[in-house]
């Protein structure tokens, strides 16, 4: 694991220069979901026993940690197509591993902070969860399958451009189709079994029941845990093929 802390370190300094853009950023659209979504057409909303308010929060959260861990597919291209840094690793000590790893724990770091920039635009709107274990390893799950998706498709891209592409494709359907504004049960039977595939699907269910003490299951977060792992040794494959 050579150069792992220099390489997170880096993504640190990066992170703490822009802190406070990222953090305004991070909740202007939960604002907007809240107000347009909680208020404005869920006041009367009542699911499963939760304001649709209390329903709503923790999708956001899921929403915006799996927004800002994926985001770091855009400062690696940076890197990468910009200023060259990727160039610079290769030639180091660096190992393979070492790089993914410590790309995907700022990845992480971002999904984490995003989740409690929600948690503090809930707090002010009068919304309460429980923040026990379970759900901060949820976040943290979440946080690690798409800071380790990032990773690999920063690594598949060929120009900076595309990254939008990755951007519409990827993250705005499972935004909308995860089970983050509505429950999944209330779709047809076929469009279930697809959303099912989705991790943000798993990760928005397990916030929200830590979150609700709406019971527990292992489920999701051993599905988490899976599509994270197959999606960080995606990335250190793309990685080596990248530096041959």
């Amino acid at each position: 694991m050579n150069g792992f802390w220099a390489i997170y370190l880096r993504e640190l300094l990066i992170l703490r220069r822009r802190l406070g853009m990222l953090a305004g950023s991070m909740s202007v659209a939960p604002v907007l979901y809240l107000v347009a979504f909680g208020f404005a057409l869920g006041q009367d909303i009542e699911i499963a026993g939760h304001s649709y308010l209390q329903y709503l929060l923790p999708g956001l959260i899921a929403l915006s940690s799996m927004t800002q861990a994926f985001a770091i597919s855009g400062e690696i291209n940076i890197a990468r197509f910009y200023w060259k840094i990727f160039d610079e690793f290769q030639a180091a000590p660096v190992s393979r591993t070492a790089y993914v790893a410590a790309e995907v724990l700022a990845g992480m770091t971002r999904g984490m902070m995003a989740a409690l920039v929600i948690l503090l635009v809930g707090s002010l709107c009068g919304i309460r969860l429980s923040l026990g274990p379970m759900f901060w390893l949820a976040v943290a799950g979440n946080s690690f399958v798409f800071s380790s998706l990032a990773v690999f498709l920063a690594m598949v891209v060929r120009e900076h451009a595309a990254q939008m592409m990755l951007n519409t494709f990827v993250i705005t359907p499972m935004a909308f189709l995860g089970g983050t504004f509505f429950p999944s049960d209330r779709l047809p039977a076929w469009a279930r079994y697809g959303i099912e595939v989705l991790p943000i699907t798993h990760a928005s269910r397990a916030i929200r029941d830590a979150g609700l003490l709406r019971g527990f299951s292992w489920t999701p977060y051993l599905a988490m845990t899976c599509i994270g792992c197959a999606f960080f040794i995606l990335a250190l494959s793309q990685v080596h093929r990248a530096t041959e």
